[in-house]
């Protein structure tokens, strides 16, 4: 999910100051940016919100200073998970991981309209693929979270895990065959 010329044109003009290009990267951004920090640690909704608006405000102070990334998404949910651990360890508390996942907010982002004429049949999939992906280790959610949801690539993934490319590449393709094999039995 790399950039196009047009978000090209919106990152340099947010770095030229422009506040509605600022405004249009915040709103394309802010929904991954919260599943994806909800989802790493269950403190509270307003913390990961919290560590979202730092990682925005210290973009327009330092937006003259940055380059443009190869693709904003991965840049942003880096920066966010950085800023969320170095809090959580300012704190002294643990590092929480991928446990007690809400999975439904993660996979897709139906309307209430979509959702009230939902099928029952399509209700019981989502329930069983929730528990199956809930019984991968966190590792290996999380990997599935980046390169499903979020659609990070596999550098991408190993730069925000902090391995290396193969390994995001193993995680994934692990979870995957875990989850074809608990759905065939």
């Amino acid at each position: 999910m790399s950039f196009n010329a047009e978000d090209v044109q919106v990152w340099q003009a947010f770095q030229q100051g422009d506040e509605e290009a600022y405004t249009r990267i915040y709103r394309v951004h802010i929904r991954p940016m919260y599943r994806y920090g909800m989802s790493l640690t269950p403190i509270s909704e307003a913390f990961v919100l919290d560590c979202i608006h730092d990682v925005f405000a210290e973009l327009w102070v330092k937006r003259t200073r940055l380059t443009c990334p190869d693709n904003i998404r991965y840049y942003l949910l880096k920066a966010l998970k950085t800023r969320m651990i170095h809090l959580l360890q300012r704190k002294e508390r643990p590092f929480q991981s991928l446990n007690n996942l809400d999975f439904d907010d993660l996979w897709a982002e139906p309307s209430s309209e979509e959702i009230f004429t939902e099928q029952q049949e399509s209700t019981n999939r989502k329930e069983l693929v929730q528990k199956l992906i809930n019984q991968l280790p966190p590792r290996q959610q999380e990997a599935v979270r980046l390169r499903f949801v979020e659609e990070l690539d596999y550098t991408e993934i190993a730069e925000v895990l902090t391995i290396n490319r193969q390994s995001a590449q193993n995680l994934v393709f692990r979870a995957v065959e875990k989850l074809r094999q608990w759905l065939i039995a």
